[in-house]
């Protein structure tokens, strides 16, 4: 058995965890800061590295002793150097180095995109899991990794053997759920925002006809862009405004909107609620479409969804839906930023003999396809 510490500062949650094997967890710990930084409307470098050097001790502390596990114990550090935000990474990488050192362990960097992936190895509870019936996934898999700050369509092959089919060429698609949401006064996080607000309008999505949007298809490429779906909503709430109506996401300087809807963020005008879910439809349509063809491409034995936006209960149903292939979903908890995927991923980094030592540096740029950035 191997049990791995975890360290997890790539943003705005401090994580630490114990993972035995890559799967089972033992404990995972996670300290959010999206209260502090909801107030500036998105995440502040500087407040959260500040945030990280005060709870990241406390927090590697308590993953020890919610696992029941002391330092003797300890068979490696695994930790996140990249991609994020140098000063949340730093504070992550400089702990790790110094825990490895004085236990005279391994240190394992590990590329947070790829600790994402390999959420869908812990074999936790509430996973989603259609037509498999083993642990963790099977090879080949096409995996869909959708956050903030990346979309990416990646064939994993094996442990340590993966490529970048598709990636975005603009805005991220949880980026482009970000700015609609505030476009729409829906506020931050705007993926929960933009959720939230689509389950609130009335009818079925087919009865927004007159709010669809047109699908950045890229046609004869894998590659996304979000842009222009964040152009095209900026212009149908100008519209609305244009032509008399309140400004579509402020309810304090509307007038004269017909009906409103209320739900876990407040009031919000039936107009806003058909627009978000115009929005959420379109971008969803275009992530499973291009994932169900990129798996059949590749044979795809298995398709994955990683990062916070496999949170999206629209997303889940639809690749569901239309996968020709089992689907494999990791727990919402587990989709977000966390320590346990970053033991997992480097549970089988160590098995692959991925080790760095006192020297390991951040790399706030990595792509998930750098063939140094381990």
């Amino acid at each position: 058995m191997t049990t791995i510490l975890a360290i997890e500062t790539s943003c705005d949650e401090t994580a630490a965890a114990v993972v035995e094997d890559g799967m089972t967890v033992r404990s995972s710990i996670v300290v959010s800061q999206e209260a502090l930084h909801r107030r500036w409307g998105g995440v502040v470098p500087e407040l959260a590295s500040r945030e990280h050097s005060l709870h990241i001790a406390p927090a590697v502390r308590q993953a020890l002793e919610v696992a029941g596990t002391s330092w003797s114990e300890i068979d490696a550090v695994a930790v996140t150097h990249g991609p994020g935000l140098a000063g949340a990474l730093v504070v992550g990488v400089n702990f790790a180095k110094a825990v490895a050192a004085a236990r005279s362990v391994p240190l394992v960097p590990v590329n947070h995109l790829e600790g994402h992936l390999y959420a869908n190895w812990l074999d936790v509870p509430g996973a989603l899991v259609t037509g498999a019936d083993h642990r963790g996934p099977e090879f080949p898999v096409l995996c869909l990794v959708v956050s903030g700050g990346h979309t990416e369509l990646v064939v994993v092959r094996g442990h340590g053997d993966l490529s970048v089919v598709g990636r975005t060429r603009d805005d991220a698609a949880g980026e482009a759920f970000d700015k609609v949401a505030r476009i729409l006064g829906l506020g931050y996080p705007g993926g929960p925002a933009i959720q939230a607000a689509a389950m609130l309008a009335p009818g079925e999505a087919a009865a927004d006809a007159a709010d669809a949007l047109t699908r950045p298809w890229m046609r004869g490429t894998l590659d996304f862009s979000f842009s222009g779906l964040k152009t095209a909503m900026l212009r149908q709430v100008e519209g609305d405004a244009s032509n008399g109506g309140r400004p579509v996401g402020n309810p304090s300087r509307m007038a004269g909107v017909a009906k409103s809807v209320v739900g876990q963020f407040g009031e919000i005008p039936e107009r806003t609620a058909r627009l978000a879910r115009a929005f959420q439809e379109a971008v969803v349509d275009v992530l499973v479409s291009k994932t169900c063809d990129a798996a059949e491409r590749f044979g795809a034995r298995e398709v994955v969804i990683a990062g916070g936006v496999a949170a999206n209960l629209r997303l889940r149903a639809a690749l569901v839906a239309r996968s020709k292939v089992p689907v494999r979903v990791p727990p919402l908890v587990y989709c977000t930023d966390n320590a346990a995927m970053i033991g997992a991923a480097g549970y089988f980094r160590l098995q692959l003999g991925h080790v760095a030592g006192t020297s390991l540096d951040i790399r706030p740029g990595l792509r998930l396809d750098d063939p140094n950035g381990m």
